[in-house]
């Protein structure tokens, strides 16, 4: 699946494409994902055509209010907060810090230097499987998706690769993509996200930061999606007894989610 070359928005990726095996792939054109729409421009023509309907915003209340999405026309936004609960218990995780934590070098090593920054993401990644709030947010998402109604969806957090990441994963494992797609697709962000960031990490390193330390923040690593998968193994045995018992969301939405995502080869 090759990503959008929307101007107005970062990291723009349509699902449509991925194989599922057995000559299915996902269906094109239903679901996307997405950095933060703050500067869309709902005339362009790479976002127009995508004629999206529903946009499920996965930030914190926190980063919605600082940085407003500009919804495209016609499109409703549904809140799904993943991270809310994390936020409560511990303050913000690296996932939503970026841009603070890339302003300063000093700040950054004390928290998160020394192979720290590892560490606490694979925590974040754990808690998009266990928490209260990531697992009302991604119940949220796959209930839109097993809407008719919904069109279109775009599902976004802040740079489209970590929350957003898991929910893509969640998404494609349900339809039935084997590991090696699902994971090639949560490593495909990893330019686009560097290209968003370009001049924050340059700044970075320049103040004296550790080049390590700001890749391990910027990108998406196996590691961290080992955690999620780990945590998925521990608690319920499988994706899909995630998704039943863990996310609440029945067996007759995620076969309505599957007929309405996958496509036959002719």
């Amino acid at each position: 699946m090759a990503a959008i070359p929307a101007t107005s928005v970062a990291n723009l990726r349509d699902l449509g494409g991925l194989p599922l095996g057995d000559g299915r792939s996902v269906r094109s054109g239903l679901v996307l994902r997405s950095a933060q729409l703050d500067r869309l421009e709902p005339d362009e023509d790479a976002v127009t055509g995508l004629k999206i309907r529903t946009v499920v915003d996965l930030r914190t209340e926190a980063e919605r209010a600082d940085r407003p999405d500009r919804l495209p026309d016609g499109a409703r936004a549904v809140v799904a907060d993943v991270l809310a609960d994390q936020l409560a218990a511990s303050g913000l995780p690296p996932a939503a810090r970026l841009k603070t934590l890339l302003g300063d070098p000093a700040l950054a090593e004390r928290h998160l230097g020394g192979g720290r920054i590892v560490s606490a993401m694979r925590g974040t990644y754990r808690a998009f499987v266990t928490s209260d709030s990531a697992r009302a947010s991604y119940r949220t998402l796959l209930t839109e998706l097993a809407t008719p109604g919904a069109g279109p969806l775009l599902f976004h957090c802040t740079a489209g690769k970590d929350r957003t990441g898991w929910a893509a994963t969640v998404v494609l494992g349900l339809l039935g993509a084997d590991e090696a797609t699902v994971r090639e697709e949560y490593l495909a962000v990893n330019p686009a996200v560097r290209q968003a960031f370009a001049p924050l990490i340059e700044g970075f390193v320049t103040q004296g930061g550790d080049p390590e330390l700001v890749l391990a923040m910027i990108g998406v690593r196996p590691e961290y999606l080992d955690a999620a998968f780990e945590e998925v193994a521990t608690h319920h045995g499988s994706l899909d007894a995630y998704v039943r018992d863990g996310l609440g969301v029945p067996d007759e939405l995620t076969a309505l989610i599957r007929e309405r995502l996958t496509v036959y080869a002719a």
